[in-house]
C-alpha cells in the first residue's frame, strides 16, 4: 500500500466525491454523530392514498444517520423531525425533546437545516454578520441567525466537536435560494472553529427531474435517495479528513 495514494491532497486535484466509500471511510473514528435536519434527516417518505390525500412519515431507520451509523460503526442520533426549522429548533423543539442535554452530545455534527426556513417561512438567509459570539439571544431574526444561535450553543458545550453544515442541492433551476444558501454555509465555516461544509450544491448530482425520478418519491426521498445521501455525506467527510487529517487527530478525545 502507498499511503501517498491514500491521502487526499487538494493539489492533487481530487474533489470530494470523486471516491464513493463502502464503509464509512474516515467517519468511523466518530463514535457519536448528530444529525440536525428536517424531513430529509428523518428518513421521511411521503405516501398518496387513492383520493389523493398525502401524508408524511418520519422513518428514522431509513435517515442517511442511520444508514451512516451502520456503514461506520457509530452511533448516530436524530436530532430531526420532519418540517424542521432553524427557528423551531431553536426556540422549541431541542429544548422539548431534551437535545440539549449534556448526554446527548456528540463529538460531530451533520447540520442540514435552511429548505424550510426559505421555502416554508420564507425568512431571509441572512449573514455572519447576525451572529452574535457573546449572546446567542442577540443574533438577529434570519436564517443565519437562528443557525448560529444552535452551533454557538453547541461549541459551547462540547467545544471540540466537529460541524458538517449541508448546502441545499443544486436543482437546475433559476431560484437563487440555494446558491444564497451554500454561499451562507461556507462563510459560516469560516465563522466558527472546527466547521467545514458538506457542499452538495457545488458537488453533488444536480437534483433535476431525472435525478429524482430515480431518487424521490413524491416531493420525497426514496429509500434508495436516502441511501445514496448516505453515501455521499460520509465520503466527502472521509475526503475532508484525508485531506486535513491534523484536524481531527485529537477526536478520540473529545467527550471525554
Amino acid at each position: 500500500m502507498d499511503v501517498r495514494e491514500y491521502a487526499a491532497y487538494p493539489a492533487g486535484g481530487e474533489k470530494p466525491l470523486d471516491r464513493i466509500v463502502s464503509d464509512g471511510g474516515m467517519c468511523g473514528i466518530f463514535r457519536t454523530l448528530g444529525c440536525i435536519g428536517d424531513s430529509m434527516s428523518s428518513g421521511e417518505f411521503e405516501a398518496l392514498d387513492a383520493e389523493g390525500n398525502r401524508s408524511y412519515h418520519d422513518m428514522f431507520e431509513y435517515s442517511w444517520g442511520q444508514f451512516i451509523a451502520r456503514d461506520a460503526g457509530l452511533t448516530a442520533r436524530n436530532f430531526s423531525r420532519g418540517g424542521m426549522t432553524a427557528k423551531e429548533y431553536w426556540e422549541t423543539f431541542a429544548e422539548a425533546n431534551g437535545f440539549w442535554d449534556p448526554d446527548k452530545l456528540c463529538q460531530a455534527y451533520i447540520v442540514a437545516l435552511g429548505v424550510n426556513d426559505l421555502y416554508g417561512l420564507q425568512m431571509p438567509v441572512g449573514s455572519v454578520a447576525d451572529i452574535d459570539r457573546e449572546d446567542p439571544e442577540k443574533c438577529g431574526e434570519t436564517f443565519a441567525g437562528y443557525l448560529g444561535r444552535i452551533l454557538l450553543r453547541l461549541k459551547a458545550m462540547q467545544p471540540e466537536a466537529r460541524f458538517f453544515l449541508v448546502t441545499i442541492p443544486n436543482d437546475g433551476t433559476d431560484d437563487p435560494r440555494p446558491r444564497a444558501h451554500a454561499e451562507l454555509m461556507r462563510a459560516m465555516a469560516a465563522f466558527f472553529d472546527h466547521t467545514r461544509v458538506i457542499d452538495l450544491f457545488a458537488y453533488a448530482p444536480v437534483y433535476d427531474e431525472a435525478f429524482r425520478k430515480k431518487y424521490f418519491m413524491y416531493g420525497h426521498m426514496n429509500p434508495m435517495g436516502y441511501r445514496l445521501t448516505a453515501k455521499m455525506f460520509e465520503s466527502y467527510i472521509d475526503w475532508l479528513i484525508r485531506t486535513e487529517p491534523g484536524e481531527y487527530e485529537r477526536m478520540g478525545f473529545v467527550g471525554r
